[in-house]
């Protein structure tokens, strides 16, 4: 089953995700029925919890959807409530973040002006466990792709927030709002985080649902790359979410650091003979870009004392680019291996990750 063309004209949809995160869902689901503009609804998928998850969403009312399934992970998840969303528009928010007040009404006065755009995200506000913030404007600290390009020759400024929303909140009415082609540029790496994105109908029918063989991790990026594969989308370049960094049960945490590295590789390699990326994007660039995704795989599969697998990820980074950090890597894994676990637990230590089991 895909995701039905029909739609209601004017609504809202979001999909929230959610696995035991009953301690905090409460609030990404308050501050979707707190935004200024009111033709909303939400889908909540409980992809199996065992915690009180399901008393959590009750008596919220007719706004509030709630599903629930096996746990099958969460572009299953996702997946599951963008079959069952009825909005014109749709937008995506993880359980333990949260938006700020103006988000829905921002976003949709920029598809009202730039109707040729089928995707607006968002810069993000990171804040730690007890909600303190930690950096007000933090997508291009997330997000390394930003250091690497020149962005606005993908996606210039091309209005103010106040052009084309006269009832913007004065501390937002001057930042810009960018657009553009940014598929060539996310092959460099993800620039667009999932919590701050809406999508209208259109684009995600044209986009499809999320790819369910990236089942913990990484099937984000790969998702926005064919979001952005199929047209135009904008930048809203104010931070309209509260994104929630240092818990334990996010999906970015160190122990993932495998399976992110395996799953942004998988993504390359899928895209790299796009055609449209084939025409846009400079032999150098795509040698480099494979050298650093193969760099991060193999440092990764060596921190987890996976060797074998180090070795065969940073030999190959080497063929593509050398890099005398690479290099390094790729020598030290022909040590003993007590010597590379002892080195393993001191990069650990000042990293301040604490120990990692020895291999």
């Amino acid at each position: 089953m895909g995701i039905p063309e029909q739609f209601e004209p004017g609504l809202v949809s979001v999909v929230i995700p959610t696995f035991n995160r009953s301690y905090i869902l409460r609030t990404a689901i308050d501050s979707v029925l707190n935004q200024t503009y009111q033709n909303i609804e939400i889908l909540v998928v409980d992809d199996g919890s065992t915690d009180a998850t399901a008393q959590a969403v009750a008596g919220y009312g007719p706004k509030v959807r709630y599903f629930h399934q096996p746990n099958g992970g969460v572009s299953s998840a996702r997946n599951l409530g963008l079959r069952q969303a009825r909005g014109e528009f749709i937008a995506l928010l993880d359980s333990d973040d949260a938006w700020l007040p103006w988000k829905v009404e921002a976003q949709l006065a920029v598809f009202r002006a730039m109707p040729q755009v089928g995707m607006v995200w968002t810069d993000m506000t990171a804040i730690d466990p007890n909600s303190a913030e930690v950096e007000q404007r933090y997508l291009r600290h997330f997000y390394s792709c930003y250091s690497h390009i020149d962005f606005d020759k993908y996606c210039p400024p091309v209005a103010r927030v106040g052009d084309v929303w006269r009832q913007a909140p004065a501390a937002i009415a001057g930042d810009q709002i960018r657009s553009g082609d940014i598929f060539a540029a996310m092959f460099y790496g993800s620039l667009v985080h999932t919590s701050t994105v809406m999508l209208t109908r259109r684009r995600l029918v044209d986009t499809g649902l999320f790819d369910l063989s990236l089942r913990q991790t990484g099937e984000d990026y790969e998702f926005h790359m064919r979001t952005t594969m199929n047209g135009p989308v904008a930048l809203l370049d104010a931070p309209s979410i509260l994104y929630r960094v240092g818990a334990g049960d996010q999906l970015t945490r160190p122990e993932l650091q495998v399976t992110i590295a395996r799953n942004n590789l998988t993504t390359v390699m899928r895209y790299i003979n796009h055609e449209r990326a084939g025409a846009m994007l400079p032999p150098a660039d795509v040698r480099e870009r494979l050298a650093r995704s193969m760099g991060w795989l193999g440092e990764a599969s060596m921190e987890t004392g996976n060797l074998p697998d180090a070795r065969h990820y940073l030999w190959t980074s080497l063929h593509h680019k050398p890099a005398l950090r690479v290099a390094m890597l790729l020598a030290m894994s022909w040590l003993p291996p007590a010597i590379v676990a002892k080195a393993r637990r001191i990069k650990a230590v000042l990293s301040g990750r604490g120990a990692i089991t020895p291999a």
